[in-house]
């Protein structure tokens, strides 16, 4: 029989393995930041939520978690961020560039605010970007590291999210792609982890709802019924995708969805639709 200790052991897959996670203090970095640690990771939240990421790192009760304040659009605070990863703890295996904002909900591009699609790419893209450039630094030298994005389902479809918030996560779809090409001659994994939609912060916000309306809406039109997409849904994706087993995962946009991206519902909602006004 395997002692309880072992099976402890067995399940820690990030076990000493330094990981940042940008976003981290809320949503799905918050929930990733938590698994990682209790999968044996040291990690480090890199955040502009000053008391929500230190609270977070109080509440875990554990030396093996720090707070970082962290503009993503700022090339300084990014790469702060990292040398202080590095000075602590001697290397960097993990940057998962999960930090992301929405912007507004205007849908319309002739009235779509010219600032504001700037700030989603900001956040989403040059982040991303700068995130993923820090890294690679470190990375290269050390031939090994996985560097992990958060896309969107908003990459594989059009027409259910703004411009912005749309085009943004198809480009960083496509810097996943270019990276994990570069980067595999060095032994760098890079993937994106793709989620549906999940009653975080910010979506409650787009939708200008609380956390239980917004998961009725969820439910409502998801394909996939009897169960919900959580934030710790992504996380355990993003621990699978940054250990060890899988080793030979690079330049995959793991989709978690329920099969929502692979179904158009229009014709079925059109007909239905058409069918009860005549029964009216």
């Amino acid at each position: 029989m395997i002692k309880s200790s072992s099976m402890a052991s067995i399940a820690k897959m990030l076990e000493g393995k330094v990981a940042i996670i940008t976003g981290g203090a809320s949503g799905i970095g918050a929930a990733t930041a938590k698994l990682f640690v209790q999968h044996g990771a040291k990690v480090i939240i890199a955040d502009v939520q000053d008391e929500l990421g230190q609270f977070h790192c109080k509440t875990l009760g554990t030396t093996n978690i720090h707070y970082v304040h962290c503009d993503v659009t700022s090339d300084s605070d990014v790469k702060n961020v990292v040398e202080f990863a590095v000075s602590k703890y001697g290397k960097l295996d993990i940057m998962y560039n999960n930090a992301g904002i929405s912007g507004d909900s205007n849908r319309s591009i002739t009235t779509s605010d010219n600032e504001g699609f700037k700030n989603v790419f900001g956040v989403n893209v040059y982040g991303a970007f700068l995130g993923a450039k820090h890294a690679a630094r470190v990375m290269i030298p050390a031939k090994r590291g996985v560097i992990l994005f958060t896309s969107s389902v908003a990459s594989l479809l059009g027409g259910e999210t703004t411009h912005a918030y749309a085009v943004s996560k198809h480009a960083v779809v496509g810097l996943m792609k270019n990276l994990c090409v570069e980067l595999g001659e060095h032994g760098i994994r890079v993937n994106c982890v793709c989620p549906g939609g999940i009653p975080t912060p910010m979506l409650n916000n787009a939708l200008k709802m609380n956390k239980k309306e917004t998961q009725e809406v969820l439910c409502k039109v998801a394909v996939l019924k009897g169960t919900v997409l959580e934030a710790e849904d992504i996380a355990k994706a993003a621990v699978y995708l940054c250990s060890d087993e899988a080793k030979f995962v690079s330049g995959v946009n793991f989709v978690l969805d329920g099969g929502y991206s692979i179904t158009n519902n229009s014709f079925t909602s059109a007909l239905n639709a058409l069918i009860n006004n005549n029964h009216a």
